[in-house]
């Protein structure tokens, strides 16, 4: 029993769990309320729109081959920009917009695929180019004047009581959690993504479309930075410039508190649902604090780099 319990404080999982027990308390001693049941659905809201992007982050990862997607902010950005210009405030056009804001953000990781598959551009490389052109394409739409708002029904989805006094907003991360998770542990896909992640050439002598596989995580990700895309104008009910920028260095670090190696082929989506929580529970403190902006931005790449000294020594990364 007592050889179990080390093992277990051992695990990513189980220390961001403790990790969030730890700043809830520290938060109500800091500011009493900050433990309290609505101030907790407040937080979990924000966290649903970082661990709805870490999930695609989370996939590309996995993928191996330093695999991190430095696009997913600006696919956000543009997302919710596309998304309130095509919903204009009518519940009508609330699905016509959303097929259409998915198909671009899907088709736009796609291309960034494509790039590190076929192309061979490495991916930081290819994910920075991508960041730009999106950046650069939202600007040239909207000559840096946002415009756009949410559709009533999305708004009251992702921010009113949906179901036993919680959000939908929960609801929607809480189907991304199952469903990613029996993606990757229950397909054939998901045995792919690891086995990629672990030994991408072992991989391709076994059969495993790597291009196509890997393709499609980067695919992935930006059809899941569009969903966060959507439901942040449907939190905010309004477009504002570089919306998704907050969210490209975090969606990192979610996954990486989560357990989910940086070398790929180690790790899940549930312990990056708990990373995200971390994340936006140690934010929400550090605005307690009245830290500035980029005070927390020192923070987060502090704690990114602590991660990679911690779990690095599990496993070292691979070429």
């Amino acid at each position: 029993m007592r050889a179990r319990l080390p093992s277990l404080l051992r695990k990513p999982l189980t220390i961001a769990i403790l990790a969030i027990i730890v700043l809830l308390v520290a938060g109500e001693l800091l500011s009493p309320g900050f433990a309290s049941g609505r101030q907790i659905i407040t937080l979990l809201k924000v966290a649903a729109l970082l661990g709805v992007v870490a999930a695609g982050q989370n996939l590309v990862i996995l993928g191996g081959r330093e695999g991190i997607d430095l696009s997913v902010g600006g696919i956000i950005s543009f997302t919710a920009f596309l998304a309130g210009n095509l919903m204009q405030q009518q519940d009508a056009l609330l699905l016509h917009g959303v097929v259409l804001v998915l198909g671009a953000a899907f088709m736009i990781g796609l291309v960034t695929g494509l790039g590190v598959t076929l192309l061979r551009i490495p991916p930081l490389v290819m994910t920075l180019g991508m960041l730009s052109v999106v950046q650069g394409g939202l600007v040239l739409l909207t000559r840096g004047v946002p415009s756009g708002r949410s559709a009533p029904m999305l708004s009251r989805l992702v921010n009113e009581p949906l179901v036993l006094g919680l959000p939908g907003i929960l609801f929607i991360w809480a189907l991304t959690g199952v469903a990613l998770t029996l993606l990757l542990r229950r397909t054939t896909f998901g045995f792919n993504v690891y086995a990629i992640g672990a030994n991408e050439a072992a991989a391709a002598l076994a059969g495993v479309p790597v291009r196509r596989t890997r393709a499609l995580l980067f695919a992935l990700s930006g059809l899941f930075a569009g969903v966060t895309g959507i439901l942040l104008l449907g939190y905010t009910e309004y477009v504002f410039m570089g919306a998704g920028d907050q969210y490209m260095l975090p969606s990192v670090i979610a996954v990486v508190i989560g357990g989910t190696s940086l070398a790929g082929g180690a790790g899940g989506y549930v312990g990056t649902m708990a990373g995200a929580i971390v994340l936006i529970l140690l934010q929400s403190i550090l605005t307690t604090l009245n830290i500035p902006p980029f005070g927390r931005q020192i923070v987060f790449g502090l704690t990114l780099l602590a991660l990679m000294l911690l779990y690095g020594r599990q496993r070292r990364l691979r070429g």
